[in-house]
């Protein structure tokens, strides 16, 4: 690095110079290595003292606060924005194509998700529910919890997260045949402003045939299950 270069102005400088966009729901692991998030965390620890500096903490003394800083840097690159920084999870593919044994019918599978605002950088918290229409190709069950928790994991809306979802699942599948609905609690509602305790937001995002009221409709039935049976378990 030259003289002064931090390793976010370097991993910066990358990006525009590729022309890659680097919004906070964007991933950008194609310019980050696991060397440049150990250099993130160190860099981003001395940000943090900054803030509780600013906010006049003494985390010299606080023994509450004292590594206060270094948890915030790693939770934030390693887990609340984690989704910009690695790689998309490696998704197994299994033909579906042999007429004898092919499955034709409706996959509907649940992931729970841990997302942030990207307007507050307040939680979001919630559940997907993920419908398609196999195609000539279907993924490991536990894949579709994985991308969706992988596209959730950085600082995103709500709207933008269902479609997101939907987008990298039509990638793995190839299905065109393709529904999410997500529902999830904002903190950015609960914890200031209208402090909304009993909010709950719901989007969805139908393709294809998801759009016919009688795929839909099973989608939605299938919704319902899901829901009992999570309720039984907890």
């Amino acid at each position: 690095m030259g003289k002064g270069l931090t390793t976010s102005d370097r991993i910066r400088d990358q990006l525009k110079s590729k022309g890659i966009r680097y919004w906070a729901g964007d991933n950008i692991s194609q310019v980050v290595t696991d060397k440049d998030k150990s250099e993130l965390i160190d860099e981003l620890t001395e940000k943090f003292e900054g803030v509780l500096d600013t906010l006049i903490i003494d985390r010299e003394n606080d023994p509450n606060s004292m590594d206060t800083p270094r948890r915030l840097a790693k939770m934030y690159i390693n887990e609340i924005m984690g989704g910009r920084y690695d790689k998309a999870p490696k998704v197994t593919a299994f033909p579906n194509v042999d007429p004898e044994t092919r499955y034709g019918g409706i996959i509907v599978t649940r992931a729970e998700l841990i997302s942030m605002c990207s307007h507050h950088h307040q939680p979001v918290k919630g559940v997907a529910y993920i419908g398609l229409l196999a195609g000539v190709k279907v993924i490991g069950l536990s894949k579709y919890a994985r991308i969706a928790q992988w596209c959730a994991a950085r600082g995103t809306l709500q709207e933008e997260l269902t479609m997101s979802i939907a987008n990298e699942l039509m990638k793995h599948t190839g299905t065109k045949d393709l529904a999410v609905y997500v529902q999830a609690t904002h903190g950015c509602m609960e914890h200031r402003g209208v402090l909304a305790h009993s909010s709950l937001t719901q989007t969805t995002e139908l393709r294809g045939q998801f759009f016919n009221p009688s795929v839909k409709q099973e989608f939605l039935d299938y919704i319902k299950m899901q829901q009992v049976f999570a309720g039984t378990r907890t």
